[in-house]
């Protein structure tokens, strides 16, 4: 059994809560920029002391409703100032919050709220409301119903106008950092989501460990990031709170589509995202090049960005290498980075494996990304790689305060001042995932001398062949889904004679790579089927191979018409692929792969 715990930096504390840090900066800094919100075609900034305001504002509105200490408030709202702000406002009345994402359907909305016992909700949109009144009915415990487009925050700020700063400080005063501070539904690839209840010590005291851990990323000069993951996810929540917590800038952008050009104004100094964002960063700058007659200058730029970036963890490059870095730098390498604002040193980068070629692509054209893992459970990052020590190819080591364990069967246990209290009203889930305070996370990872974790794929997934071999299908998949053709897959085999996939394909990337490769006249619709699409297609899962023995490769596969997406059920809000739903509604074509194998 291996193990590596990672004692705290931070002395442990019992009291105060996430409701004093907006106070606290505001006393200590306070026109010291917290927050940019866009507000038309410009940002604007706001100081501590004007966020501090806001918050107490809204807050003693909230009072005023009827919100009582312990009372579930929901959120269902993109990404946008107005959430940090109700989340905030939240805990300084006493309440709870309530993450819901914003594209949740009707059914998905009444369990939570029904699950959470939410007595309010801070609504988005007109779209929201709607989406909202088709369950209503379903829910009497909901007295409260908030629009930010129909000028909610003003209307609560306005109603909270006689609350007195006595009342509003008695709200919190019975809040200490053992008190639950929100119920996080996990995505549900399987079954109904479950409400993760995370107290306010899981928060403040991994954020105070983590930013003394990377000073580098939170604490430098002029620190900021632009946010734009659905702040319904822990992963984006934990960020926010770092933020406010190490009093690093933080803007909000909830269109991913005007992602370039927020980047481009904003100038963060770090992001965070997902591997997917990554990947389509690399092929669309690849995909332009080539479209600009470039395509070979890009290539001999990345393979050289990736070797610079290895021969970092073997010494540093030669006098050739640096050379054609440097050049590189000045012909590629600043263009990528201006893409992102230009002032972007470092990324962080969870929910899914990277991957050791995109990391180093990443690091060699001068943004390091800083890879980690985590789980709702675990409050988001459990480990994750640090400036002065980036392994890529793992996801880092155990955050201060937190301790990973690897069992006999090769799963991932967490412990510390991260993980999670309990499921919201489900104590037999508690009991299933928490055993001798180790939190069972249904990874499968490895340790290596330095206590830097490695993931190998997932407990439930794990595929066993005809012939009884273990096949973990993750790797395959992160593989394939780099390639700018896939946009999602699905790798099967279990009680089967081989391993096979099923490929879906990217609509965004697909008219840039048609034209690149000769077949702008064939259609999206065409090109499942198009001999030059497949052989391309046969190329990646040829590459994806390399990455595995012989009895674990993929030989065949298909491609679907239509794509796993968040809309037609395929994958969850956070882009986790519905296996079971898959395998479900995609049983024919799944059969139609060993049609004729022999056993």
């Amino acid at each position: 059994m291996q193990e590596h715990l990672a004692p705290p930096l931070v002395e442990p504390q019992t009291e105060g809560s996430l409701a004093d840090l907006p106070a606290r900066n505001a006393a200590t800094n306070p026109r010291n920029v917290a927050f940019s919100r866009r507000e038309g075609s410009r940002w604007v900034d706001v100081t501590a002391g004007e966020f501090n305001d806001d918050v107490r504002a809204v807050a003693k509105g909230l009072l005023v409703a009827g919100i009582s200490p312990g009372d579930r408030v929901a959120i269902m709202c993109k990404t946008r100032y107005e959430w940090t702000l109700t989340d905030f406002a939240v805990w300084t009345a006493g309440g709870v919050t309530v993450p819901i994402y914003e594209t949740s359907s009707a059914e998905q909305v009444a369990w939570i709220l029904a699950d959470s016992g939410a007595s309010g909700i801070m609504l988005e949109t007109p779209s929201h409301q709607a989406t909202l009144e088709e369950v209503r009915s379903e829910l009497p415990g909901l007295h409260h119903v908030w629009q930010v487009d129909a000028g909610a925050i003003t209307e609560l700020k306005q109603a909270g106008a006689s609350v007195s700063d006595e009342d509003l400080a008695a709200a919190t005063a019975g809040v200490n950092r053992a008190s639950t501070a929100t119920i996080i539904y996990t995505s549900g690839t399987t079954g109904r989501p479950k409400g993760v209840q995370l107290t306010h010590d899981n928060f403040m005291a991994l954020a105070d460990n983590a930013i003394t851990k990377l000073k580098e990323v939170v604490k430098a000069d002029n620190a900021s990031t632009l946010l734009f993951l659905p702040l319904a996810h822990v992963f984006a929540r934990f960020i926010q709170i770092l933020c406010v917590t190490g009093e690093a800038k933080m803007g909000h952008s909830a269109d991913i589509k005007n992602l370039l050009a927020d980047f481009g104004d904003f100038k963060p100094t770090f992001i965070l995202s997902v591997p997917r964002v990554f990947e389509k960063i690399y092929n669309s700058a690849e995909a332009k090049a080539t479209a600009d007659g470039k395509g070979k200058i890009f290539a001999t730029a990345a393979e050289t960005a990736i070797a610079w970036s290895a021969a970092q963890d073997t010494g540093g490059a030669g006098l050739g290498l640096k050379v054609k870095h440097g050049v590189f730098d000045k012909l590629v390498y600043t263009k990528l980075r201006a893409a992102m604002g230009g002032q972007v040193m470092y990324a962080v980068s969870g929910g899914a494996p990277l991957g050791t070629r995109l990391g180093h692509f990443f690091r060699g054209i001068g943004v390091t990304v800083l890879e980690g893992y985590g789980l709702t459970e675990t409050t988001a990052p459990a480990t994750v790689n640090v400036p002065d020590r980036v392994k890529i190819g793992t996801v880092g080591a155990p955050l201060p305060g937190v301790g990973i364990r690897i069992a006999d069967d090769g799963e991932i246990l967490i412990r510390g001042n991260n993980v999670f209290a309990s499921y919201h009203n489900n104590p037999d889930a508690t009991a299933g995932a928490m055993q001798d305070g180790w939190f069972h996370t249904g990874d499968i990872g490895e340790l290596d001398e330095d206590g830097y974790l490695k993931i190998t794929g997932r407990k439930k997934e794990l595929l066993v062949t005809a012939g009884g071999k273990n096949v973990a299908p993750a790797a395959l998949e992160d593989r394939l889904r780099a390639h700018p053709l896939v946009s999602q897959c699905i790798v099967v085999g279990d009680q089967k004679p081989f391993i096979a996939a099923l490929l879906t394909l990217d609509e965004e990337m697909y008219p840039a790579w048609a034209k690149n490769n000769g077949i702008e006249g064939v259609t999206f619709a065409q090109a499942h089927t198009h001999e030059t699409v497949l052989k391309a297609l046969q190329d990646a899962v040829d590459d994806a191979n390399k990455s595995v023995s012989k009895a674990e490769s993929i030989r065949k596969f298909a491609v679907l018409e239509d794509d796993f997406t968040e809309d037609n059920g395929y994958l969850t809000p956070s882009l986790k692929l519905k296996r079971n739903i898959v395998m479900k509604d995609f049983h024919d074509q799944v059969e139609a792969l060993y049609s004729g194998a022999k056993e």
